[in-house]
């Protein structure tokens, strides 16, 4: 996923299908260098910090 893409989804007010090694995934924040910070949808304690690349926006 691009870093623009990934900003988007982060702060739209609607909840977009993105995974994460096939996880659904909620990112939390996009840092500058091409990364996120996201966690499992339905466990936020599960935070961790993948690469943008790893990303994938399902329609």
């Amino acid at each position: 996923m691009n870093k623009q893409r990934a900003i988007e989804i982060s702060e739209s007010a609607i909840m977009k299908h993105v995974t994460y090694q096939d996880t659904p995934i909620y990112i939390q924040h996009v840092n500058e260098d091409e990364t996120a910070r996201v966690y499992p949808i339905g466990n936020s304690e599960q935070e961790m910090t993948v690469p943008l690349s790893s990303l994938t926006e399902h329609p």
